[in-house]
């Protein structure tokens, strides 16, 4: 159990200083680049905040890479949006489907510098779906529309949204819920995961939920143009009666078109319960802050922050601020205490250790660069963009009692170095255009590299939140920048040498030097923390 100091929501009054911005940056973002980071170094915390906690735009869509027009039965030309077209086939769809996720993650690796696109990721895992299960990658996007829509929007009308989006109606058989043959999946996970949780004060009961499967009958949809639609002679329209945790309440039956009223009523009541706030709060902590909860924790900072949930009407944008302006979020023992997700170690790496991307000449390298070699190593971390594993979402997320530790095993790890090694080493290739980490660019980003004490001391700065040994990084320095000589001169030397006289030896001497310590660093246990 971690010994924190004073919990508190209340505004953090401490120094902000950089180790306190990079701690608040690594958190909100999926990864930061050097220059993002100096832009916000010397200001403070409300103006970091004002600009971290916002949306992003809104991106274009993705785009066929896979086949050209010829080849694509729908019609949808090379470098075109497939999004709004038909099905095609089974093999189109697939290609969709990488295309969809190449998408993504250039999103991630692009992303402006707010938390938007990790709280996509977020309401990803809460409201969890897997595309091989609707198997249909427009409606894989349409979904993660709603989720960007209102990733940093009101939850109350996320939850309707998410509720009527195709891809869940199939996914947990909302289309199948008929008043002759009522499906309880969805009345079930709306409860027991994206409203109330499992928790000793959520005591709804099983005829709860089949009441609310009953106010469910009735939605369909359609795969051509997708969207989803109610039918009224699908629908119960008798009174639906619910227990003492809801008070008894009775939902009135509507006939006809009006019975979509009922899932109002249906949320309006689900709403009203103070559980809500408070698993939704308990969830984001989880995912950002840290995987335990005590008693004190509970009553100091989620029960607070609960309340301004529910004062904001369900808004979550403000609570979120309120998370990270606080003087709990900045304690030092919540600092590399979380290991990193698959996703947060493959886009931190590449937005920090900036690749040169390649002046694509088709769509065809871009997508399948990202998709085919950078989201596969996502996929081998076991952490599949558009799959979680269950409705649950990621176990890491709620697996007690080792949630992110389930992350790292015999064969993540390895596949994490396996990444770094690669993408430090030689990039990832297509068809003759390269995915490239140029380290002398890179270190001259840095405000010493010409010495290797300093050179050392800011890459430990930039890579973990908690700090390497001296005698560790004397022996890097000495084995690697070195090369075994005494003295820093020799690698301040060679480094000025490769700067102002620059030849194929000395380029290719320090150039494999840094490439090794970089290996070495981010092979470390200590990087794989946030």
């Amino acid at each position: 159990m971690k010994s924190f100091g004073p919990i508190s929501h209340e505004k953090y009054t401490g120094t902000f200083d950089d180790n306190a911005l990079k701690h608040l940056l690594k958190r909100t973002l999926l990864g930061i680049k050097i220059d993002d980071f100096k832009k916000f170094s010397g200001k403070t915390l409300d103006q970091v905040i004002a600009v971290i906690f916002k949306e992003s735009a809104v991106p274009s869509p993705p785009v066929n890479h896979y086949e050209n027009a010829t080849k694509d039965t729908t019609g949808v030309a090379l470098g075109q949006t497939w999004v709004n077209s038909a099905y095609g086939d089974g093999t189109i769809n697939s290609r969709r489907q990488q295309s969809l996720k190449s998408w993504w993650i250039q999103q991630m690796h692009f992303q402006e510098t707010t938390i938007h696109e990790k709280m996509n990721l977020f309401w990803h895992n809460h409201f969890a779906t897997e595309i091989n299960v609707y198997n249909d990658a427009r409606m894989a996007f349409k979904y993660l529309q709603t989720i960007r829509k209102y990733a940093l929007g009101n939850f109350k009308d996320f939850t309707k949204a998410i509720t009527l989006e195709p891809a869940m109606l199939l996914y947990l058989n909302g289309t199948q819920n008929t008043k002759t043959a009522p499906d309880e999946n969805y009345a079930r996970e709306l409860q027991e995961l994206f409203t109330l949780g499992k928790g000793p004060n959520s005591k709804y009961t099983e005829d709860d939920v089949k009441s609310a499967a009953k106010i469910l009958t009735g939605y369909r949809i359609n795969r051509e143009p997708i969207n989803s639609y109610f039918q009224a002679d699908r629908h119960d329209a008798t009174d639906k009666t619910f227990s003492s945790f809801y008070g008894n309440k009775v939902i009135k039956g509507h006939p006809g078109d009006f019975a979509t009223n009922e899932l109002d009523d249906l949320l309006n009541m689900i709403f009203e319960k103070e559980e809500v706030s408070l698993y939704i709060i308990r969830r984001l902590y989880v995912f950002f802050f840290y995987y335990e909860i005590t008693p004190e924790i509970e009553s100091k900072f989620i029960v607070p922050l609960a309340k301004i949930f529910r004062d904001n009407k369900f808004e979550i944008l403000p609570v979120l601020k309120v998370m990270f302006s606080s003087q709990h979020f900045f304690d030092l023992e919540l600092r590399g205490c979380v290991i990193k997700s698959p996703i947060e170690h493959l886009v931190g790496t590449t937005k920090f250790l900036e690749p040169t991307w390649p002046a694509y000449q088709t769509y065809i390298n871009e997508y399948y660069l990202l998709a085919n070699d950078l989201a596969s190593v996502a996929d081998r971390g076991q952490q599949v963009l558009g799959d979680p594993p269950s409705v649950a979402g990621w176990p890491a997320y709620y697996q007690a009692p080792v949630f992110h530790e389930i992350w790292i095993n015999a064969s993540t790890f390895p596949e994490r170095t396996k990444f770094t090694d690669t993408y430090i080493s030689k990039g990832y290739k297509r068809n003759n255009q390269s995915l490239l980490f140029d380290p002398i660019g890179f270190v001259k980003k840095l405000k010493s590299p010409s010495d290797p004490i300093k050179l050392i001391d800011e890459l430990v700065f930039w890579l973990f939140e908690i700090p390497i040994s001296n005698n560790l990084k004397t022996e890097l320095k000495t084995d690697i920048l070195l090369a075994g000589q005494a003295s820093d001169y020799y690698w301040t030397e060679l480094w000025n040498d490769s700067q102002q006289k620059p030849n194929n030896n000395n380029i290719n001497m320090v150039t494999s030097r840094l490439k090794s310590l970089l290996s070495y660093f981010l092979a470390l246990p200590e990087y794989q923390l946030s």
